[in-house]
């Protein structure tokens, strides 16, 4: 896995963190983020999959209904958002490398509410698992790094196929944290 620590510090850029980086590289580092998340769910239990954390800062601008702005994220939620961004990320990267230019977002998130057990957030990462290395195969022989696009959001740098990919990886591993703190919380809940 990569150490997002310096991005997440403002230390390094996303480039910087994608520099050196290959193809070859890709199918590796998505296997450690996605062999991790699953030794963070590897004992945990259907209460926990759907206990509501403590968040006092809790906010969500992309809340699906107002009411759930604030809400706290259950463990199902941050899972399902999660393996979303990856696979966005790996999609629009795929597209980057095939020549194609992204035109807009590339998303679909499955309803959080629609995983209910630890047996569906874990089928819910291999699936998304097995998406992404179809999507890492899909890509041409000769990448073409070269096209790039920046994201809408404020500050965003411009990212070629690999650095889209790094990306996914990056937003994923900022809700590890969150991951650990929700299954502590439900376990001393218990």
């Amino acid at each position: 896995m990569l150490d997002f620590r310096l991005y997440r510090r403002k230390q390094k850029n996303l480039n910087e963190m994608a520099d050196g980086l290959t193809p070859e590289d890709l199918p590796r580092l998505l296997d450690g983020l996605y062999d991790y998340l699953e030794s963070q769910l590897a004992h945990a239990t259907d209460a926990e999959v759907i206990f509501i954390p403590s968040d006092p800062q809790a906010h969500d601008p992309y809340a699906a209904h107002a009411t759930e702005l604030k809400l706290p994220w259950t463990l199902g939620h941050v899972i399902v958002h999660l393996t979303a961004s990856t696979e966005e990320a790996t999609a629009q990267a795929t597209n980057l490398a095939r020549g194609v230019p992204i035109t807009g977002r590339s998303r679909y998130e499955l309803p959080w509410r629609n995983v209910t057990t630890i047996a569906q957030a874990r089928a819910r990462l291999e699936e998304s698992r097995r998406m992404q290395h179809a999507l890492l195969k899909a890509w041409p022989d000769q990448p073409h790094l070269e096209l790039t696009y920046t994201p809408g959001y404020p500050g965003a740098e411009s990212r070629n196929a690999i650095t889209s990919f790094v990306a996914g990886l990056a937003h994923a591993d900022s809700h590890v944290e969150q991951i650990d703190n929700i299954l502590a919380q439900a376990r001393a809940n218990q």
